[in-house]
């Protein structure tokens, strides 16, 4: 017992084992977290490992399918020079076969017999001037109209 009546020992004794209670709780609390992170850890670096593999297979693919773009285009363009020269030797033959099957039209006329046919004549285009015979207007001094006096 204490000698001062309102403090007892046993309350400290309480609140050291308390404490010592919380802080093994605390540390079993952040093993806990420590372990999750470990396994955490480790699966993104099983994933990261996966995605290498992946992208490595990805690149040989490319890589392979670079090399199937070009031997198709150097196919391509040795069946365009091939076609070229076959339109080349062709083209006279084309030309024989164009002229011997030729359509020839006569030149069209007009039948204007009837009178819903007849032709018309063109229409006269002529300036005002021209129709009218009116020549530049010239402005004189000495007018004696009012119209042309100043103001005043």
């Amino acid at each position: 017992m204490s000698l001062i009546p309102g403090i007892s020992r046993t309350k400290h004794k309480h609140r050291a084992v308390d404490a010592v209670a919380s802080l093994r709780d605390e540390n079993r609390r952040l093993l806990t977290q420590l372990v999750g992170a470990h396994e955490h850890i480790a699966i993104q670096e099983q994933q990261m490992a996966d995605v290498r593999a992946k992208r490595a297979e990805a690149e040989q693919v490319v890589v392979c399918l670079a090399a199937d773009l070009d031997d198709r285009t150097e196919e391509r363009d040795q069946a365009l020079a091939d076609l070229a020269a076959a339109h080349a030797r062709l083209a006279p033959f084309l030309a024989a076969e164009a002229n011997a099957n030729a359509v020839t039209v006569p030149l069209l006329e007009r039948d204007t017999s009837s009178f819903e046919d007849q032709a018309t004549e063109p229409i006269k285009v002529t300036t005002l001037r021209e129709a009218f015979a009116v020549g530049p207007v010239v402005a004189t001094q000495g007018s004696t109209d009012p119209a042309h006096l100043p103001a005043a």
